[in-house]
């Protein structure tokens, strides 16, 4: 009876102790592949795991969740230039780029970035790594990355979820994985999606002046520049040729815009916004009717909603409206990140849309293809729940100074240049702010030789489309060919 009772009690501890869930803090899972990249044949490993991040006194206080891809069939790579990768959100994973851009396997999709049943992925013949390694990297909470206890406790959340937090423990983290891996003699980017713009900004002079790590290329892909969506009279003109894009994409404009093609078009609605649209706004209720009632037509023109509507709004027509508006005598509404997504909402009426159909869109595929790729090619198993959103908030959003940071990175090191990559759909980081916060970052015109701008007939995730995931990743290889220096002072 005691050895049955003992049985019992072994079995349940044991069951118990294999329910909880815990992420190891510092682990590694290799494999080894081949695949086809521009035709040429690639042999490549995939380093899966987890790195700790340290308080001051040494003990791990998080985890992260990473994926480092290097080439193997190189006789070195130790000064091959590696790129490290991060999305947005903030608190999302870095899963959109390295399951759909840049890395070695690509979601199985059609070739406008819809779901495909049966879901997976398969190889990525145009991924970077044929000319870079690549680390993707998902902060705190997001992925599989999570805190850890210290004496019984998780540590302060302030200490992670906000913009210079996220930046000051993230450039830290990178320090300890190129000297763990010896990249330092290796040229390095960074690059950020939509909030990871944000983050490439302030990392760039975090690694420089905190970690002394002297970066090559910083890519901003769909930023989001906080400082760009505040609520003024530029913010709003802005989104007019976002406006002019999708209403052309939509066949809502009239004839005269319609047949031109979208990049004849683009020009006249920028130089409207910047020259009448944003003085107009800038007047608020002093301006004068029959100018108003001008600019309204005007804008009607360049967004296909009507001048009435616009008027309705005072010259102001929010986002949120249009994507309602556009499609509203179809029954139907546009999506937020990619305006070429439609949805359907309970009722016609109503001055924003029920959901995101872009969103829901991508998780439908995003989700369920990440998860069986981790498992199955990457060979990392965990009860852990893959967090495609994680919990992050509240966010600390004081004291942004990301965009200055990145202009004096910049002026502190001339090999240092700065490429924007942005979709004409995409409705939420619209890709006239983005040119927009590079006209701001310097405002002496002295850098402006270093920067570049690239745009794509899709949206927020413009690597969705096959015909913009070959041409993206194009640039991206142009970029790191045209900004690894090698032999050449770094002097003005």
């Amino acid at each position: 009876m005691k050895n049955a009772q003992l049985f019992i009690l072994c079995f349940i501890s044991v069951y118990f102790n294999a329910q909880e869930r815990k992420l190891p803090i510092d682990t590694l899972v290799i494999t080894q592949h081949k695949t086809i990249i521009k035709g040429q044949s690639v042999s490549y490993e995939a380093q899966t795991g987890t790195q700790p991040v340290w308080n001051k006194d040494g003990k791990p206080i998080a985890s992260l969740f990473y994926t480092y891809y290097k080439r193997t069939d190189l006789k070195s790579n130790l000064k091959r230039p590696i790129i490290f990768s991060f999305n947005g959100g903030p608190g999302s994973a870095s899963v959109w780029m390295h399951i759909a851009y840049t890395g070695p396997k690509i979601l199985k999709i059609d070739n406008e970035g819809y779901p495909i049943q049966p879901y997976g992925f398969k190889s990525n013949p145009y991924s970077i790594l044929d000319v870079a390694d690549i680390v993707f990297i998902n902060p705190v909470n997001t992925g599989y990355s999570r805190m850890i206890k210290v004496d019984g406790k998780l540590p302060d959340r302030k200490m992670f979820f906000g913009i210079n937090e996220d930046i000051k423990y993230l450039s830290e983290w990178l320090s300890t994985f190129v000297s763990r891996n010896n990249r330092w003699e290796s040229s390095k980017y960074i690059i950020g999606e939509s909030y990871g713009g944000t983050r490439v900004m302030g990392l760039s002079l975090a690694l420089q002046n905190q970690q002394w790590m002297y970066l090559n290329g910083v890519i901003m892909v769909s930023p989001a520049d906080y400082k760009t969506f505040d609520d003024n009279p530029v913010s709003s003109a802005l989104n007019l040729p976002y406006y002019t894009a999708t209403a052309w994409f939509h066949k809502k404009l009239k004839p005269e815009l319609q047949q031109k093609d979208l990049l004849e078009i683009l020009p006249e609605a920028e130089e409207f916004s910047i020259n009448t649209l944003i003085p107009a706004i800038a007047k608020g209720g002093f301006i004068n009717n029959n100018e108003k009632s001008n600019i309204a037509k005007q804008m009607s023109k360049y967004t296909g909603i009507s001048s009435k509507v616009i008027l309705q709004h005072n010259l102001d027509l929010p986002t949120q409206y249009f994507w309602k508006e556009l499609l509203r005598d179809q029954g139907k509404n546009i999506g937020r990140l990619d305006s070429r997504y439609i949805g359907i909402d309970k009722k016609e009426t109503g001055s924003r849309p029920d959901y995101s159909a872009e969103l829901t869109s991508w998780l439908h595929s995003f989700t369920p293809a990440i998860n069986h790729y981790i498992k199955n090619e990457l060979k990392f198993k965990t009860d852990i729940k893959y967090n495609m959103f994680g919990p992050v908030r509240p966010w600390n959003q004081e004291n942004d100074n990301t965009r200055e940071n990145l202009r004096q990175a910049m002026a502190q090191n001339p090999f240092l240049n700065v490429m924007t990559q942005s979709g004409y759909y995409d409705g939420a980081t619209t890709y006239f702010a983005a040119k927009y916060s590079q006209w701001q970052m310097d405002p002496s015109g002295k850098l402006k030789d270093r920067f570049s701008f690239k745009g794509y007939r899709s949206g927020h995730m413009m690597y969705l489309r096959q015909e913009d995931l070959v041409k993206a990743n194009d640039d991206l290889r142009e970029f790191i060919k045209n900004t690894d220096t090698k032999g050449k002072p770094a002097k003005y």
